[in-house]
């Protein structure tokens, strides 16, 4: 019994060994699963619930008048994420429109654009991308290398690009949106809002419906590898066009739909899904609520831009404003346009660039006269694009340098101005800057004195109305374009009056190629028709 009694004891003690060893290695397990969840799933210090919840925002536009029909949060600040690529590709397709590229054109790799974050194509410093295989890339894989591509062959650098899209977002009535990025990627000064992509939507599908069709690419092929689109809901909801998704942990999971049944077109914006599905199912939604009361008439004008900043060397302020300051820094005075009316563009404010333009020394070339209008300008009412929300009266806004500093891009306003012109040339009549021959286009070996023309009389006395088909480095080549668009156009533009209008860039002189005498009728029908030619087209108020 004795010896029984031992052997009974020894199991007790190895039992209870046994039985610590296991609690030990659950507590282990326990605190090393948590450290991880704590790792892989924390939430921002400002939440005090357990799971992050993005706020939420959205907005439904009539796009055929330009009518609201649906908003929550519309006005708020948020982070676009992937969404961002909207105006990386706006730009390049007006490069397209151009001609300054085509899409064959190769766009080479940096190292800086090769380290960007995933999503990504996998493209290797040094190496080169067609501009059609980069809108592919972005529009199903939503590929941040090949948006700072993109970046860098327009802008030189990334953050000069994010500049030269935040002037674009001004010409365009997007007034609360800033950019510092061309993919999107997490940076808290990249805001927008609901009512302004529901502005960009529209403006990339007026402007360039010869490359909006790429927004609708199921998948592509990328070196042997197939690509599939992001949006789910290509393919799965009946007339789904388009646009772009877009997801970080800051913005939660964002998307820009436009959608077409019946003649009906309507834009649908969602911000801060809680989940990819909760967001689609979300949209689809809204898009299902609405697309069966929209207008089946377009009436809303084409939204076009106040002023054109494109180009590299535009001279655009770097926003530096903290994120609640950002909204008061650019909040215009009442709006004095109705939403569903895009405000009308202005001519460019002189720079001092724009002075009289004397030939070199040595030159045996004659002195030109180069007429300009000099501008002082005091602020009025402010007439914003379609769909801008009205803000507080600038008077009860205190002054800041932020505010100051985003007047020169602040661009789509109505200013008073008081004008004291040079003095004309001989025989020159007061008008815009250019030539306007009285019955055709001078040939492209013509040589045509820089004077003032007569497209303002001609607009007063035919109609209010020009278009704009292209911007060239040479005169040659607007006054070329001018005769290619009356031979395409011809019962739209017979009796039009095409000039050509000389606009000083820095220290380089650029020269646009537009029709004046239109009635507005006219203008949008000319451009219309262009259009299908692939000739780009600008509706402008005289």
């Amino acid at each position: 019994m004795l010896r029984g009694g031992a052997y009974y004891q020894r199991g007790l003690r190895w039992g209870a060994l046994s039985l610590a060893t296991l609690i030990v290695a659950t507590a282990a397990t326990t605190e090393a699963n948590a450290r991880a969840h704590r790792r892989h799933h924390h939430r921002p210090a400002a939440s005090s619930s357990d799971t992050y919840q993005p706020s939420y925002a959205s907005i439904v536009v009539d796009a055929n008048t330009g009518t609201i029909m649906q908003e929550t949060n519309a006005d708020s600040p948020r982070h676009p994420a992937s969404i961002t690529k909207i105006m990386t590709l706006y730009m390049l397709f007006e490069r397209l429109a151009s001609g300054k590229m085509t899409l064959n054109t190769e766009l080479p790799v940096s190292a800086h654009a090769a380290a960007q974050a995933p999503s990504k194509l996998g493209l290797k410093p040094g190496d080169s991308i067609k501009v059609e295989s980069a809108i592919r890339g972005i529009v199903t894989r939503s590929a941040n290398d090949v948006a700072v591509v993109i970046g860098e062959a327009i802008g030189g650098d990334e953050t000069n690009f994010g500049r030269m899209m935040t002037a674009k977002a001004r010409s365009l009535g997007m007034n609360h949106t800033f950019y510092h990025n061309a993919s999107g990627l997490p940076d808290d000064q990249q805001i927008t809002t609901a009512r302004d992509q529901s502005i960009l939507a529209r403006a990339i599908q007026d402007r360039f419906p010869q490359y909006y069709h790429y927004f609708s690419t199921p998948s592509f092929v990328f070196r042997g590898n197939v690509i599939r689109n992001h949006n789910h809901l290509l393919g799965r909801v009946p007339g789904l066009d388009g646009m772009k998704t877009g997801y970080i942990r800051a913005s939660g999971f964002n998307i820009v739909t436009s959608v077409r049944r019946g003649g009906r077109h309507i834009i649908a914006v969602v911000f801060g899904g809680s989940s990819a599905s909760a967001r689609d199912a979300r949209v689809v939604s809204l898009i299902d609520g609405n697309i069966n009361v929209a207008s089946i008439k377009r009436t809303a004008p084409p939204l076009a831009e106040g002023v054109e900043t494109a180009d590299a060397d535009a001279d655009v302020p770097e926003v530096k404003e903290t994120r609640e300051t950002k909204v008061a820094a650019v909040a215009p005075a009442p709006v004095e346009t109705p939403p569903a009316v895009a405000a009308p563009p202005l001519a460019p404010a002189p720079s001092r660039s724009a002075e009289v333009q004397q030939p070199e020394p040595g030159s045996t070339d004659p002195i030109k006269p180069n007429p300009v209008k000099t501008f002082t300008v005091r602020a009025a009412g402010t007439r914003t694009a379609s769909l801008s929300a009205p803000a507080p009266d600038s008077r009860k806004l205190a002054p800041s340098p932020a505010a100051a500093s985003l007047t020169n891009v602040t661009t789509v306003s109505t200013v008073k101005a008081e004008s004291t012109p040079l003095p004309p040339p001989p025989g020159a009549r007061p008008g815009v800057l250019g030539v306007l021959p009285a019955n055709k286009v001078a040939s492209a070996g013509d040589s045509v004195p820089v004077t003032a023309s007569t497209a303002e009389a001609s607009a007063k006395r035919n109609g209010g109305w020009m278009i704009q088909v292209g911007a060239f480095d040479d005169e040659s080549d607007a006054k070329q374009r001018l005769n290619t668009c009356q031979s395409k156009a011809k019962d739209q533009l017979g009796k039009a009056d095409p000039f050509t209008e000389r606009v000083a860039k820095g220290e380089k002189s650029m020269f646009r190629a537009r029709f004046a005498g239109l009635e507005k009728d006219q203008a949008e029908a000319a451009c219309k028709h262009l259009k299908r030619s692939d000739i780009p087209c600008m509706l402008l108020k005289n």
